[in-house]
């Protein structure tokens, strides 16, 4: 009988010793799996992070080059009566507005260095913009393009 016992009791050991193993198992797989669950969440979060700004790299891209053609087309509707001209401006600012592509407000404005390229200072209220020699343009809180501009200074007087 104390055989039989004891050998209960030293398979009761080897079963609670098999048990406290198998549970260091399970937890070890258990940290393993959420590390790589983890490990593959941040890999589709960096990976849509990447995607996006490769599309907002390649719209920036197409934008500028894009922009010379919105310049001659406002151009050329300053200088014509043709309504068709004008409603083709006008789809050509309408897309541009879907895109996020906001213009840069410059007449009577600070001039502000990080929106603004000064093409020429004349006489004027010292550092307002008083023209605008080509519109810039603002894509997701970014310069597309700076706007050039003129800005005013005070003429230095001699007495």
């Amino acid at each position: 009988m104390v055989g039989e016992g004891m050998k209960k009791q030293t398979s009761l050991k080897v079963k609670q010793e098999e048990k406290k193993q198998e549970d260091v198992r399970y937890e070890v797989l258990e940290h393993q799996l959420k590390r790589a669950l983890a490990d593959y969440q941040n890999l589709d979060k960096r990976s849509k992070e990447e995607k996006g700004e490769w599309i907002r790299s390649a719209s920036k891209d197409l934008l500028l080059r894009l922009l010379p053609v919105l310049d001659t087309l406002m151009m050329a509707s300053q200088h014509s009566a043709d309504e068709n001209l004008k409603v083709a401006l006008l789809q050509f600012q309408e897309v541009l507005a879907l895109e996020r592509v906001v213009l840069i407000q410059t007449r009577g404005k600070e001039f502000n260095p990080a929106t603004m390229e000064c093409i020429v200072t004349e006489e004027g209220e010292e550092g307002k913009v008083i023209g605008e020699l080509r519109p810039g343009y603002m894509l997701y809180e970014s310069v597309l393009r700076p706007a050039q501009v003129k800005v005013g200074k005070k003429i230095a007087t001699n007495y």
